[in-house]
């Protein structure tokens, strides 16, 4: 049986960047359009033979704003992964679009060329909050886009959402999430706001302008997950929450360590045991794929000891957890000091157990960032101090 494979394809252009967004995207570059397109076909050509044996069942264009790159080229592109890669007939392709570059016409399109589901950039239903990000669009708009995806018969919505917002109070919080609930999306992500580095955002806080504090943003994030709850929604990640069979199955694989190819500049693969990326420039990314020059950013092989460390930072991220005999029978590690820390963290609130399984608890994922760091550092100093043990028999069937 084929593995399974996902595909991530970048398209870094936006109409207009948002104060906030840290991730490679730019504006006025659409002259650029055009060639970008060679160089991803290209790309494909020369990656997709790496790939025999392997069967995509994922595909996913991010942004930067895939809508606004067209209709016409992601259905090129499409049929480019259709020809040159082994496509799974059930495969889920994701599109992400903003509320501005949509229309009923565009979306019946896509949907027809094989997209599955589509994830709209909401953020906010309050157009002063949206204002304040430099979103390009108003609630209104994304109403509309709502509707949209609804008429071009998507069964597959996600909505993306961002709490802790200049002048955002949980008030206002709560008003955001009750409207994207009455637009009965299959799938939320929540987001808290972070101020990235060099971003406009970044330059606003330094001037002095400021944001909900973090015991704010943890408030926000609690009662969303207690609401988004009793409204049918399951969460399955930090920050996502689904209708019952409709996780995204594509950014699964990046929390469960399975394989994934990116195409575009700033895009990020893990495949055959290798972990590499792109270089962030559009200029640089054409000219050296067409031209045969070098694209590649960072590569490195990834040793089974710091699979073991990925293990936990990933898999905690989502409510699935960890798992005792998972862990021993990957990586040969020790869990038993691992578990001795989880046990501390439940008597604390941050963490549960479920038989063999251990996962984050809502108030865990407010301070992941630090008790995985803690697990990580704990796991490297037990390694040290003993051989990784042998498994013992006859407790993994039961």
């Amino acid at each position: 049986m084929a593995e399974k494979l996902g595909l991530y394809i970048h398209i870094p252009f936006c109409r207009s960047k948002c104060d906030y967004c840290d991730f490679y995207s730019l504006s006025g570059q659409e002259g650029r359009m055009d060639d970008y397109q060679k160089a991803l076909i290209t790309h494909m050509k020369e990656t997709a033979p790496q790939t025999k044996g392997y069967q995509v069942d994922t595909v996913y264009f991010g942004g930067g704003t895939p809508s606004f790159y067209g209709q016409k080229r992601l259905h090129a592109l499409l049929r480019t992964v259709g020809k040159l890669f082994d496509l799974a007939k059930d495969a889920e392709i994701t599109v992400e679009c903003n509320p501005d570059s949509v229309d009923r016409q565009m979306l019946t399109r896509l949907r027809r060329a094989g997209v599955s589901r589509i994830s709209l950039g909401v953020q906010s239903a309050c157009d002063r909050e949206l204002s304040s990000l430099r979103r390009p669009h108003t609630f209104l708009q994304a109403q509309q886009a709502v509707s949209a995806v609804r008429s071009a018969k998507f069964k597959n919505l996600s909505l993306d959402l961002i709490y802790g917002l200049p002048g955002q109070d949980l008030s206002g919080w709560q008003d955001t999430v009750e409207q994207v609930l009455a637009l009965s999306p299959e799938h939320l992500s929540c987001y808290g706001l972070k101020v990235e580095p060099g971003t406009p955002l970044d330059d606003r806080v330094v001037r002095g302008e400021t944001l909900p504090n973090d015991d704010a943003q943890a408030d926000m994030y609690l009662w969303a997950v207690e609401r988004l709850a009793q409204a049918g929604y399951r969460q399955y990640e930090i920050s996502n929450f689904a209708r019952p069979g409709c996780q995204s199955r594509h950014n699964l694989k990046y929390w469960m360590g399975r394989p994934y190819i990116g195409f575009g500049p700033g895009a990020h693969s893990d495949f055959g045991g290798r972990r590499y990326s792109f270089i962030r420039d559009l200029n640089g990314y054409i000219s050296g794929i067409l031209g045969g020059g070098t694209v590649i950013d960072q590569s490195e092989l990834i040793p089974q000891r710091e699979r073991g460390g990925e293990y936990l930072m990933l898999r905690l991220r989502t409510t699935r957890g960890v798992e005792e005999w998972e862990y021993r029978r990957e990586y040969f590690m020790n869990f038993d000091p691992i578990e001795q820390r989880l046990e501390e963290y439940e008597r604390q609130g941050w963490a549960e157990r479920h038989d063999r399984r251990w996962n984050l608890t809502p108030k865990g994922f407010l301070v992941s960032n630090q008790l995985i760091c803690d697990l990580l550092s704990l796991q490297e100093e037990s390694e040290f101090k003993a051989p990784p043990p042998r498994l013992k028999q006859g407790r993994e069937g039961n």
